[in-house]
């Protein structure tokens, strides 16, 4: 009966080690996987029997604050890549291309002109000039209107991410609760659920509660349901264009918008967030600062049409009512079978707008009066965050002053955000992942115990052999 005992007892180590050795190797393999939660075994007695039960290594405070420091990061760093494109393509004030830098070099060819009005040349200079300048602002707003396009796109993209992920969601859900009902070893299922929501916080801030089945719902942070016994849909509309001024459409959770001004629920972090908050806030803004010097533009080289009652002002060196349709008149521009001496003499908008009738060559009065408005402030960006009363080339230094503090802020805000999340991943790490060392220490032990059963198997046995010998 003794035997009998001893060799249940070893058989039953022998079991439970190599489990454990197992587990101990799971481990090992998934050393390199940032995903992979380490893996216990633990071995419990009772009535006579030992089993072992795999558990994880885990805190879900970590994990939870991981998934909030993931959502930050992504948000700021969305905006961050479309400020860098911002900076990049409009330059700043000590850019030659930028519109300040070119607004200072229309103003000093206005001023060569006006001390020689006889010089087609220098009229030329100035008209040239206004065309680079209209071409700036041209390609601002178009790299505006780009990076606008863009994030649209990238919020598309990102729903349906979103939605793939939450199918893969549904489907390890699923594993996990049917898991937990029959008692099998769920560990690998729980990681696999863990690294789809890191994934789907990096596209939408979310917020997660474990139901007692072992099964889990899925909040966005501001508390629309995004997965509740089964996936909600996530809904968006790409938008066709995005003139000047237009909001993009918005982001819908199970019919909820989650994303424009109107939202009653808008999504607080996320990548979904900072691309929303790029689309209709910040471009968008910085796309009315320069709508604003386009128009401050045609209001400074305006003509006096003198035939009206009253007489009315109408477009002159400068037409356009926006940045992107800007564009110097035909009528003065040589390449476009213009005279350069309207510039001079007026008569840009049409013959009427005249102001040198006699056609003199040493007329300067039109020029100096081109030069005073260029110089003169005026209220300027109303409804931006840069409006004021400033000259034309103040604002535009302020508009790219305000751009590049933008990036500034944003540039900081991604460093900080990235510090926390690699904090917070750390933090996780060191209490659930797996150090491969340790592993490996364990492994030797434990195969030194399953030895040590196998040799008291061999034991028995040779006991019982001579036993049965005896007996015979």
């Amino acid at each position: 009966m003794g035997l009998q005992i001893a060799l249940s007892t070893a058989r039953n180590a022998l079991l439970a080690t190599s489990t454990q050795i197992a587990v101990a190797s799971r481990n090992i393999s998934g050393a390199s996987d940032t995903g992979y939660s380490r893996k216990i075994a633990t071995l419990v007695t009772g009535g006579g029997t030992a089993q072992v039960v795999i558990t994880r290594a885990g805190d879900q405070a970590l994990f939870d604050r991981k998934l909030t420091a993931t959502s930050d990061e992504a948000a700021s760093a969305a905006k961050l890549d479309a400020l860098k494109t911002l900076s990049q393509t409009v330059g700043d004030t000590a850019d030659v291309t930028s519109p300040a830098a070119r607004l200072g070099t229309l103003n000093a060819a206005l001023i060569a002109a006006a001390n020689q009005p006889d010089s087609s040349d220098l009229a030329r200079t100035a008209v040239d000039a206004a065309g680079d300048l209209a071409a700036s602002l041209n390609g601002a707003a178009a790299t505006v209107k780009s990076v606008r396009m863009e994030a649209d796109a990238s919020i598309a993209a990102s729903v349906a991410t979103i939605n793939d992920l939450l199918g893969k969601f549904d489907a390890a859900n699923g594993v996990v609760i049917r898991g937990t009902a029959l008692g099998l070893d769920i560990t690998d299922s729980l990681d696999d659920r863990d690294r789809i929501l890191t994934q789907l916080s990096a596209v939408m801030g979310i917020a997660t509660t474990t139901r007692p089945d072992g099964g889990m719902a899925i909040y966005t942070d501001s508390g629309a349901t995004l997965y509740e016994r089964g996936p909600r849909a996530v809904t968006f509309n790409p938008s066709p264009a995005l003139g000047s001024g237009a909001l993009g459409n918005a982001v819908y959770v199970d019919g909820v918008a989650v994303t424009g001004a109107n939202a009653p629920m808008p999504l607080r972090s996320g990548r979904i967030a900072g691309l929303t908050a790029l689309r209709d806030d910040t471009a968008l803004e910085y796309g009315r600062q320069l709508d604003s010097v386009a128009t401050g533009l045609v209001a400074a080289f305006a003509e006096t049409d003198p035939t009206t009652v009253p007489a009315s002002t109408v477009a002159g060196l400068f037409t356009g009512s926006s940045a992107a349709s800007l564009a110097v008149a035909p009528r003065v521009d040589p390449r476009q079978g213009g005279a350069v001496t309207r510039l001079r003499d007026g008569g840009i908008a049409s013959a009427a707008t005249v102001v040198n009738a006699a056609g003199e060559t040493a007329y300067a009065g039109r020029l100096k009066t081109l030069v005073d408005n260029l110089g003169t402030a005026r209220s300027l960006g109303a409804g931006t965050a840069v409006a004021s009363s400033a000259t034309l080339a103040g604002f535009a230094s302020a508009s790219a002053g305000w751009l590049s503090q933008q990036r500034k802020e944003a540039d900081s805000d991604a460093t900080y955000q990235s510090t926390l999340l690699s904090r917070a991943s750390d933090a996780l790490s060191n209490v659930a992942g797996v150090n491969g060392d340790d592993e490996t220490a364990l492994t030797l032990q434990l195969e030194h115990s399953y030895t040590a059963s196998a040799k008291i198997i061999t034991v028995v046995d040779q006991l019982l052999k001579t036993l049965m010998d005896a007996v015979r």
